[in-house]
């Protein structure tokens, strides 16, 4: 049978999952984003198993069912910007007073940053543990092609010092930055936000009747961008499908057996993570098998998506609307954690590179010497890392070259990537809503508000 017969029978098939799939929207996001992820990864697997003599018959099959998975991620990056804008604007008009924005906004960076130096610690440990190095490690075509290209993208930020990254953070042209266009395009956004909020939030209090039009319009600019999120939301369980296809299929299995051993160190170090999150919230008088019986939607998706600023709305309407923390808390923790101390891409990946190259460097991975400055530039680094696939490649790109090590082990690890990468975001996402609710019980706010356009939630609301 031609490669082409064969391309077209699994594209029947793909579309028939679709349809398949599209029978389930009356049920909740979380079952429906569920019966997407287990389809494409049963799909993905079966093309690897009957095709494993004719890559070309998956490749061509991935290149067309990429156009659903793809278009899905592109309409996701098309709303990110707008969303985080007049987010982070919202949260502080609704702060109604300046020291609340401080006091937010600073517990919530420092809950971020502290965990995530909490997850550097945790990588080099598992590194350790594992017994992991670069060494033996066999260098193909595909990872030397992969190399060269970082090694190019290296040269665009290897001459940033620190003073020069947090130079970059602050926009010089807030159009630019809307476009995505920088690594750090995200916390510009974040920056210029706040700035227009403060600026905003002043003008309200020397005009009492300018500032309840101030806040009507950004209420009412804030309703419509969640309307615009939740109809592209619909959407999310055939691009799970389609992007988990691509995964599955697209990964090779003896890369996979080659690499085990750094998959499993990266999932224990982690779930070891995850039980430091259950920590600081049962700490804080909170049900941990409820929290997580409430934010598995959350998960879920960023598991799916590989997307912390994807999954900012449903994160802002879980920590609202299940876990009861005041809006302008969870838009600051959904915000500030899709760039700031992330503890997986930030945290644990490149803590656990640079504890792998270490020896081949004539360097004790144990030496406090060593492991000091590594989780103080993690945590810095940790800034303005983009909250899209591949932020932890960024991450790697930072705090390997102020480490004074080489990267070529970041290009060796392509093939397992996008494996471990899902695991890492539900990770970050997670971190966020963690600080958003211990931010809350900490600074003991009350809830205040609904949501002014709740998205679907995993029990009753419908996609």
């Amino acid at each position: 049978m031609s490669s082409l017969v064969l391309v077209i029978i699994n594209l029947a098939v793909f579309v028939g999952l679709l349809v398949f799939t599209a029978r389930y929207r009356g049920r909740s996001l979380s079952t429906q984003i569920l019966i997407g992820l287990v389809l494409g990864a049963v799909f993905g697997l079966l093309l690897q198993i009957l095709h494993a003599g004719r890559p070309e018959v998956i490749s061509d099959t991935l290149t067309w069912t990429n156009v659903v998975g793809a278009t899905y991620i592109n309409l996701l990056k098309m709303v990110v910007m707008p969303l985080v804008l007049v987010m982070m604007i919202a949260a502080v008009v609704r702060m109604r007073e300046m020291g609340a924005l401080g006091k937010y906004g600073g517990t919530i960076i420092g809950l971020l940053v502290g965990t995530t130096m909490i997850a550097a610690f945790v990588g080099i440990l598992m590194a350790n543990l594992f017994g992991l190095s670069m060494d033996g490690m066999t260098e193909g075509v595909r990872e030397a092609a992969r190399a060269e290209a970082l090694e190019g993208r290296l040269e665009s930020i290897a001459n940033l010092g620190v003073a020069d990254m947090l130079t970059r953070f602050v926009p010089s042209n807030v159009f630019y930055d809307l476009t995505g266009a920088r690594p750090t395009s995200i916390i510009a956004v974040v920056i210029f936000g706040i700035l227009f909020g403060i600026a905003a939030l002043l003008v309200g209090q020397e005009d009492e009747e300018k500032g309840r039009a101030i806040f009507n319009f950004i209420d009412t600019t804030q309703a419509i961008v969640m309307k615009l999120v939740r109809i592209i939301m619909r959407l999310t369980p055939y691009g799970i499908l389609a992007l988990l296809t691509r995964v599955v299929a697209g990964s090779s299995g003896s890369d996979i057996l080659n690499l085990l051993a750094f998959i499993v160190a990266s999932y224990c170090a982690i779930a070891i993570m995850f039980g430091v999150h259950a920590l600081l919230l049962r700490l804080n008088g909170v049900s941990v098998v409820d929290y997580f019986k409430k934010v598995w939607p959350v998960l879920t998706f960023a598991f799916s998506s590989r997307s912390s600023a994807a999954t900012i709305p449903l994160n802002v309407e879980t920590q609202v609307d299940e876990l009861k923390v005041p809006r302008p808390i969870a838009n600051l923790s959904a915000t500030f954690g899709a760039t700031i101390g992330q503890n997986g891409c930030a945290g644990i990946y490149p803590a656990m590179l640079a504890t792998m190259i270490a020896p081949s460097m004539g360097i004790n991975p144990l030496d406090p010497g060593f492991f000091f400055p590594l989780i103080g530039i993690v945590a810095i680094s940790s800034f303005g890392i983009a909250g899209v696939g591949g932020g932890a490649t960024f991450a790697a790109l930072v705090v390997l070259p102020a480490m004074g090590m080489p990267i070529a082990l970041v290009a060796l690890l392509i093939s397992i990537e996008p494996l471990i990468d899902m695991a890492r975001t539900a990770l970050n996402v997670n971190g966020s809503m963690t600080a958003g609710v211990v931010t809350g019980r900490l600074l003991d706010v009350q809830q205040v508000e609904k949501a002014p356009e709740s998205l679907p939630d995993s029990d009753s609301a419908h996609a």
